[in-house]
């Protein structure tokens, strides 16, 4: 399996930093922070990025994220999400990156989960036409979060599988699958071509799942998180893609980006050693 690095993890880093640490600890290919990306073309040219991965061992996953993507409460935000796709696909296109990644919105009030496969469904094969312009494939996150429309792994295949659009998969990310409950049993029912990417990190012990926030996530390894048993059974299915380091932990953030990538490899590889 292939191990990714995302930009999440050293948000204090620049986009050239994470592309020269990641790559010095051994990764094979990188998430791109669409923030990182920004600032980084702010000052250097596409052409200049192509040439920095080039150059390098290590390849472009995808880029991170739309978020917000369904349930738009009007055209414009409609048109938001269209316009950062627009901005997006051109520069994956560019570079050989195959996946953008687009999250689904928050609910402000309880909807029913009919309503919410259609809604998600509608929204997806839209964007999946827009997309096709770029040759580049839509890789959506479920969010393991209560107030999120989308907060289980059973819920976004239900979406994936009625979307039935080539350019359109899975994320499976270990903390969101933990915090929002999602079942083991759901993972043997996925096609494990239509999952695109998986996320590997792990969460303490405390708080309980439901108030677990991003900044909790830790080391795969270093928490609570069944990621044997949640391999193990991806490995039954036949998932061997990649497996893509992401965490938003603020202590990470302060600690030398360089370190922190070697760590996170050293984890990574450890606990995909230990599938059960």
């Amino acid at each position: 399996m292939l191990l990714g690095f995302n930009g999440s993890t050293t948000m204090r880093a620049s986009l050239l930093e994470d592309l020269e640490h990641a790559e010095a600890a051994g990764f094979d290919l990188l998430e791109i922070w669409a923030a990182k990306l920004r600032t980084y073309l702010q000052k250097h040219s596409l052409a200049e990025l192509r040439r920095e991965f080039s150059r390098r061992r290590i390849r472009p996953l995808a880029i991170n994220s739309i978020e917000r993507v369904t349930f738009c409460p009007n055209f414009q935000e409609v048109r938001r999400v269209e316009k950062e796709l627009e901005e997006l696909g051109p520069v994956a296109q560019a570079l050989g990156c195959p996946y953008i990644v687009v999250v689904p919105s928050f609910l402000r009030r309880p909807v029913a989960e009919d309503a919410i496969i259609k809604e998600s469904v509608t929204r997806l094969r839209v964007l999946s036409e827009q997309a096709q312009n770029y040759r580049v494939s839509l890789a959506f996150e479920f969010l393991g979060f209560a107030d999120c429309s989308v907060h289980t792994l059973d819920l976004a295949w239900k979406i994936v599988s009625q979307v039935h659009r080539k350019n359109i998969g899975l994320v499976l990310d270990t903390f969101h699958f933990y915090a929002g409950g999602s079942e083991l049993k759901s993972i043997l029912a996925l096609n494990p071509k239509k999952l695109f990417i998986l996320h590997v990190n792990d969460a303490p012990p405390r708080p309980a799942r439901a108030r677990l926030q991003d900044k909790h996530r830790l080391y795969p390894g270093d928490g609570v998180i069944p990621l044997p048993a949640i391999l193990g059974r991806l490995n039954r299915i036949g998932y061997r893609r990649v497996a893509s380091i992401e965490m938003f932990n603020p202590r990470y953030w302060r600690q030398p980006p360089a370190k922190v990538a070697k760590t996170a490899i050293q984890k990574c590889k450890q606990v995909l050693g230990e599938r059960d």
